[in-house]
């Protein structure tokens, strides 16, 4: 969520960490911000770097085109994601994020506010300003509470990492780089040749 702060609004403490979605919702705040179990994690207040937008609306692009006239449905930032616990009042849920890139397949999950429950698959694609947090706070999030697919890009390097989910764990893949098909378990049929899409992204 990003919106531009007001002087009649309190800022939230960013030390408490116990804000649900109906905090969220009332925030008037300058910066994209998300909650993981209650707690505030700010997003870069710049724009992220070019090749990160490249990235992004390819696959986004490839995905959309993939999926016309299938269920499943693709949508990228700004777009939030709700992970509710015993309850789906907004003052219960905890936890709410912005992936770069999420593929729902259940679309009793939409809502003109977003998905309520977990994605079917999610990418996030890494910068220096928030490896951090999707790397430790963002994977632990997605596993417990089963997205079944995790997708790691890492924008300078050009390559992929892949989490799936068995058992209740994530299970990474080998790093995924030029050369490589990738093969999606979750989205059955999608296929990404990362030597054709990395190929113009400079």
């Amino acid at each position: 969520m990003k919106v531009k702060k007001r002087d009649t609004v309190k800022e939230p403490d960013l030390e408490y960490g116990n804000y649900s979605y109906a905090d969220y919702l009332t925030w008037q705040m300058e910066e994209v911000v998300e909650l993981i179990q209650g707690k505030i994690f700010k997003k870069a207040a710049a724009a992220p770097k070019r090749i990160h937008q490249r990235i992004s609306i390819k696959l986004a692009a490839k995905l959309y085109y993939f999926l016309e006239g299938k269920p499943c449905q693709v949508y990228d930032a700004p777009f939030d994601v709700r992970f509710p616990k015993a309850s789906k009042a907004d003052h219960q849920i905890h936890d709410v994020v912005q992936p770069d890139i999420c593929v729902i397949c259940d679309r009793e999950k939409l809502d003109d506010r977003g998905c309520l429950g977990a994605p079917d698959l999610i990418v996030e694609i890494l910068s220096p300003s928030n490896s951090k947090t999707e790397l430790k706070h963002k994977f632990k999030l997605y596993e417990s509470n089963g997205v079944r697919e995790y997708w790691i890009i890492h924008a300078e390097t050009q390559d992929l990492l892949i989490y799936s989910l068995t058992n209740g764990k994530y299970v990474p893949s080998l790093i995924l780089t030029s050369g490589d098909v990738v093969e999606s378990n979750v989205i059955v049929g999608f296929k990404l040749d990362l030597e054709e899409f990395f190929g113009d992204i400079e």
